[in-house]
Formats: C-alpha cells, sequence, structure tokens
C-alpha cells in the first residue's frame, strides 16, 4: 500500500484533530507537522484530549499513527559551536522530543545543521556531542530522521559520507535513521534518474533500513546547484517519471512519503498532486 502524505499545519484552535483533517481533505494517509512554528521557540500545551480524538480520527480512516512525521524546527543547528547557541539548540531539541512523545509518535525529521565556518569535520564533531547529550538524557523512543541536505552555504548531511559519520559517532544508534529529499539529493548531485545506483550506494555507505521517511519534491534547479529549491511534482527538472519510479520503488515501499512542494498561488497543492501520484502509482 502506498504511503503517502503531506506536510499540514498545526494550528492553536484545531491542534492535532486539524492537522489529520487537512491530511484526509487531501486524499492522504500520512503527514508531517511541526509541534509549533518553525521559526520560534513558541510552543502550545499539547492538549491530550485533542490529541485522543485526533488518534480516533486517525484510525477510522486509515492513517497509522506510526507512519505519522514530525519536523523538529529549523532554528535548532546542532553544528554551531557557539557555546550559548549550542545549548539552546540542545535544549530545544530534547523538548521537541519530548512533545513528540507526549503526541505519542516515533519519528522526528531534523535538519543536522550548518558549521557556519568552523568546518565540516568540527560541525559534525559537534553534531555527535550534541545528538550524545539530548539522547542520553531523553527517555522516550522517538527516534531522530537525519535529512539528507542540498549543501547549501555550510549545511552539513550533503553527501552520505557525512550522515554516516554523524551516525558513527552516536552511542544510541537505535534512536538514530534517515530522511532522504529528492530535491535535496538531486540540488547536493545525486543523480535520481539512477536512482537504483543511488539507493545501492546509500544501502552501502549507510545501510537501507535506516531510511524511515522519504521527502517527495521536485527541484527548480539543476542536478549539483546547492540550492535548494522545491517545485511541484512534475514540474522540475527531477520530473515525474523519476519521481514515481523513487515513489514506487519496492525496498523502500513501507517507508512514508511526504511532500513539502510550494504552494500555487497560496493554494495548496497536495489533493492534486497526491490525485496525480495515486493514479500512476503500481501500489
Amino acid at each position: 500500500m502506498l504511503i503517502i502524505g503531506s506536510h499540514v499545519g498545526y494550528k492553536k484552535d484545531t491542534f492535532l484533530v486539524g492537522s489529520v483533517e487537512e491530511a484526509l481533505s487531501y486524499g492522504a494517509n500520512t503527514f508531517m507537522f511541526y509541534t509549533g512554528a518553525p521559526q520560534n521557540t513558541i510552543r502550545s500545551k499539547i492538549d491530550l484530549d485533542n490529541v485522543k480524538a485526533a488518534y480516533k480520527l486517525m484510525e477510522d480512516n486509515g492513517i497509522d499513527k506510526n507512519n505519522v512525521i514530525v519536523h523538529a524546527p529549523y532554528i535548532i543547528n546542532l553544528a554551531n559551536g557557539d557555546e550559548n547557541k549550542f545549548n539552546f539548540s540542545c535544549n530545544f531539541l530534547s523538548e521537541e522530543l519530548k512533545r513528540v512523545d507526549t503526541f505519542g509518535f516515533k519519528y522526528l525529521v531534523l535538519h543536522p545543521g550548518s558549521h557556519v565556518g568552523c568546518g565540516v569535520d568540527v560541525g559534525i564533531s559537534n553534531i555527535i556531542k550534541a545528538l550524545n547529550l539530548v539522547l542520553d538524557k531523553d527517555n522516550s523512543n522517538v527516534m531522530i530522521l537525519l535529512e539528507t541536505m542540498a549543501g547549501k552555504g555550510s549545511e552539513i548531511g550533503k553527501c552520505f559520507e557525512e550522515i554516516k559519520s554523524i551516525i558513527d559517532g552516536v552511542s544510541k544508534k537505535d534512536r538514530i535513521g534517515v530522511c532522504i529529499d529528492t530535491c535535496h539529493l538531486n540540488d547536493a548531485g545525486y543523480d535520481l534518474n539512477n536512482f537504483n545506483g543511488v539507493l545501492e550506494s546509500f544501502d552501502k555507505i549507510i545501510g537501507i533500513e535506516n531510511i524511515k521517511c522519504i521527502h517527495i519534491n521536485d527541484s527548480k534547479n539543476k542536478i549539483d546547484s546547492h540550492k535548494d529549491r522545491h517545485e511541484n511534482i512534475g514540474k522540475g527538472t527531477i520530473g515525474l517519471d523519476t519521481l514515481m519510479k523513487i515513489i514506487d520503488c519496492d525496498k523502500l515501499k513501507d517507508v512514508p512519503k511526504i511532500l513539502e512542494t510550494p504552494y500555487i498561488e497560496g493554494i495548496s497543492p497536495y489533493k492534486e498532486e497526491i490525485s496525480l501520484i495515486r493514479s500512476l502509482s503500481k501500489q
């Protein structure tokens, strides 16, 4: 069965129920959300009655809670060695893990971070230090999914080797997985027209079993551009045929696929894109 959904909102008036309702309006059977605005630390108290109602709505409509994805806020940067910013990021990540655990979900997608001038090796060292500090005191079963990045600016995670270096340094390896992003992979220089080859490389370096989520996005940019600009499905340089081969890859059939494509004139494209994908999918 195809597990397909998109990013949805999490609003202070409808909370998780609203997120589920939005996902269902798109014809989705999974979704991804932020527990608050990704650009700030403002977080509302989790309404457990609302969560219970959301779970009932999910159960009634075929959404498995184990396929729901939470995304960590952008302001977390574990690679930054500045003491204050490093401590802020560790503390905020700890709080986000607690929130995901309170919701009862399994996965938290995290951008590894940007080294902001200290260099890739130091940045990776900072990320490892931060993850070990955070996971050492966290008692949940939430798995952090390191997202593959486009390599914009000083981003870390632009290649499988960098992701592997982070995982190798983390003590609690059972708490770390990977989220691959098709736009990011393309912009980082991976040829998705040969996705079998890309996946084989990932398997040799990291292990395919570590892929727990896939962000399905077309790209506005040519391969190896390192720009990270998402495009709507079939409208970019990756193309519909290649994206469908990734979506229908048998080795990844049980992995949730999440759309993060841009709104079109302020209107969500997800209902139409999910319908298109379903009509073409072999699953």
